[in-house]
């Protein structure tokens, strides 16, 4: 487990969004489980106590679920609610800029789609 920290924002959101990308990624499926809140600080080099924040955010949002005496668990529906999620952030984040970029600019919603079908061609 190999996390790179940012500044942009704090730790245990990065750890929690790292989870979420793992399990969006397949890494974790539902209902296994995760590595310990030990396991993260020690690998990450963290204080215990921001690995568990992180993970909370996730437990919070029914991502995760803990186990007694044994861990913490990927969710049933985890991953969709995951999906669910990143695609509003997507929206929010990225789609709505475009759009009053576009109109600012006077680019219709052909040439937008147009030039996203391009994107996807050259990826």
């Amino acid at each position: 487990m190999f996390i790179e920290f940012s500044d942009e924002k704090p730790i245990f959101i990065q750890i929690a969004e790292w989870i979420e990308d793992a399990i969006l990624a397949g890494r974790y499926e539902e209902e296994q489980q995760i590595p310990s809140i030990t396991e993260f600080s020690v690998a990450c080099k963290i204080n215990p106590a921001t690995a568990l924040k992180g993970i909370n955010l996730l437990v919070d949002d029914g991502i995760l679920y803990k186990k007694r005496g044994l861990g913490m668990f990927v969710a049933n529906g985890a991953h969709e609610k995951l999906r669910t999620k990143r695609k509003e952030l997507f929206y929010e984040n990225y789609v709505i800029s475009l759009v009053k970029e576009a109109k600012r600019i006077n680019i219709d919603k052909n040439d937008i789609m147009k030039m996203i079908e391009r994107g996807f061609e050259n990826d």
